[in-house]
């Protein structure tokens, strides 16, 4: 099939993106948090830089949810609509799969991602809301990561199975898959269902299914450091949902696992290049799965999304260009300290501004702004800092700050919400002593504010749970050091008092030793020097963008990604 709005796609040969989701921007909710917008960040780059890449995932009408909390910090839920004829156009094609024995209609809208130089990289959101559908199905790609285990199944099928009948119906010619996580690993299984991909001229016995030629055309990228946290889904589920869609069910067994379909595993079993997102992560990897080969490529932001307007205009004066080639940062040393400064005052000014109108409360500008936004789940340990409120407030009488926090609990990770009722609790506890802020609706929008507009970035993980983490990075284009615990990035971009500090040792520790080492860091190191060395503060800000924006961007990630995955 040709359609004319697609034919400037699907003449060339390109490198097909599938992600369950994706940021497209602040205000489309086609994303939860870090996985989507890194696959947006990713798209960004690749526009950026032309390359042939486009971009498959699910058109999440109600996105992932409106976050709203109470006055105890009890977080609720509400779906997040958007409409996708207002922002994208509509494809005319639908293809078809199975689920539960029932044909399910698929859909395609079409949003393009512009870059710096004019290129274009096309993104399909499927969409089951078709009246051809019944009711149920039509709400299959409606909630992101929504409901129940056989919700995400069927989601998974549209993405992996649909999206790939999708790219065959318009035409695309694709010269490798890159699996953003496991969630789409079926359309692997739906090439080795393909007639093309089987084998001619069989032995007797011989599987028909050639894996060798379908891994040679699969890259996948993982971001889960722990198996509990990889899809799993039990095989009568399976079987149920999926009877007719996929290959013989032994088959199915030896590639992604005995005891239950094992996304991960499938997507490792049918892919050539594998890799983790940052250096200790793919030693993580490495170890949980011995028998394949984990290479890394550590993450990285897009440079034009994650800098403030008062730092771009500053980049822009001095070091043009430097939005295709974010290495030039590394001259950010030529800056006058003064104007380094006021562009971080002038950002800072903004989040006090919108926190006010947010919250009420009026922070003040010349104390400094401890900043902590991300998933509130419990090993990203948001509740750390206060381990200990005397010591926090002891801190606070010697050198006062501030601090800003925010992010989502998923809909049904209780514990995640008891986290964000602690953390009201805390600020109770602390009111009229230490200024806590706590910002509903974490997004995007939300996120660049932040990043910019805090003097110091947090970051607490348990170790070594944190796959990569981009905040730090999104910080670091803003001139605001990250003061993190040694997982992920941090063990590429901590130069211990150079682009900001460590809390603790790379080595697993407890909770009670890493909270006396973060108070430690900032009563005797960290504050100190906000209040008593502006010089040497700017020097650390210059040295977090020259060291670390400069690398850790998604330019210099989609380039090897493109010299290591793509072009063999």
């Amino acid at each position: 099939m040709s359609i004319p709005m697609l034919r400037e796609f699907t003449t060339r040969t390109s490198i097909a993106y599938f992600s369950m989701e994706i940021a497209l921007a602040y205000d489309i909710p086609t994303y939860s948090g870090g996985l989507g917008v890194l696959a947006g960040d990713t798209l960004r780059s690749a526009a950026d830089l032309a390359l042939p890449i486009l971009g498959i995932t699910l058109v999440s009408r109600a996105g992932y949810f409106l976050q709203k909390i109470d006055e105890q910090g009890r977080q609720s839920e509400s779906p997040d609509m958007w409409e996708p004829s207002s922002r994208a156009e509509q494809v005319n094609a639908k293809v078809a799969v199975e689920i539960e024995r029932r044909t399910v209609w698929v859909g395609a809208w079409l949003y393009r991602i512009k870059g710096q130089g004019g290129a274009e990289v096309p993104v399909l959101l499927l969409d089951t809301d078709l009246p051809e559908n019944q009711l149920d199905d039509r709400e299959i790609t409606h909630f992101l990561y929504g409901k129940d285990a056989a919700y995400r199944l069927k989601q998974e099928i549209v993405l992996g199975v649909g999206g790939m009948r999708m790219l065959q119906a318009l035409g695309f010619h694709v010269r490798k898959h890159h699996l953003n996580e496991g969630h789409s690993a079926f359309l692997a299984l739906e090439l080795l269902n393909n007639l093309e991909y089987r084998k001619q001229d069989l032995h007797a016995g011989e599987s028909p299914y050639d894996v060798p030629r379908v891994r040679s055309q699969s890259i996948f990228t993982t971001h889960t450091p722990v198996e509990a946290g990889q899809d799993q889904f039990d095989y009568g589920l399976v079987e149920r949902i999926a009877d007719g869609e996929f290959m013989d069910m032994d088959e199915v067994r030896k590639l992604a696992g005995e005891g239950s379909l094992n996304m991960t595993r499938l997507a490792l079993n049918l892919s050539d290049y594998v890799n983790g997102v940052a250096k200790k992560h793919a030693e993580v990897s490495q170890k949980m799965f011995p028998e394949y080969e984990v290479h890394a490529i550590t993450n990285g932001v897009h440079p034009d999304t994650w800098t403030s307007e008062q730092f771009a205009a500053l980049y822009d004066n001095y070091f043009p260009g430097w939005r295709h080639e974010p290495e030039l940062l590394v001259r950010v040393d030529q800056l006058p300290n003064q104007a380094i400064w006021d562009a971080h005052t002038n950002a800072k000014q903004k989040l006090l501004d919108r926190i006010k109108e947010t919250s009420g409360q009026a922070l003040d500008p010349t104390i400094p702004i401890l900043g902590f936004a991300r998933r509130m789940t419990a090993y990203k340990r948001p509740d750390l800092l206060f381990t200990d409120l005397q010591s926090l407030r002891s801190l606070h009488r010697e050198h006062p700050f501030q601090l800003v926090m925010a992010g989502k609990a998923h809909p049904n990770d209780e514990g995640g919400k008891y986290l964000i009722e602690q953390l009201h609790q805390h600020m109770r506890e602390l009111a009229n002593e230490v200024a806590v802020v706590y910002l509903p609706g974490y997004d995007m929008k939300l996120a660049l504010e932040m990043v910019s507009g805090v003097d110091v970035w947090l970051n607490t993980p348990l170790r070594p749970l944190e796959a990569s983490g981009t905040s730090g990075m999104k910080a670091a284009f803003n001139g605001v050091p990250s003061l993190s615990v040694l997982d992920g990035w941090w063990l590429e971009g901590c130069i211990e008092g150079v682009t900001g500090w460590a809390v603790g040792t790379s080595e697993i520790r407890s909770d009670i030793d890493d909270a006396n080492d973060l108070y430690n860091k900032l009563g005797k190191v960290v504050l100190p020097l906000y209040y008593e060395d502006r010089a040497g503060w700017i020097a650390v800000m210059k040295d977090a963008i020259s060291k670390n924006a400069s690398v850790f961007n998604t330019h210099r990630m989609i380039r090897r990604y493109a010299t290591e995955a793509y072009m063999f």
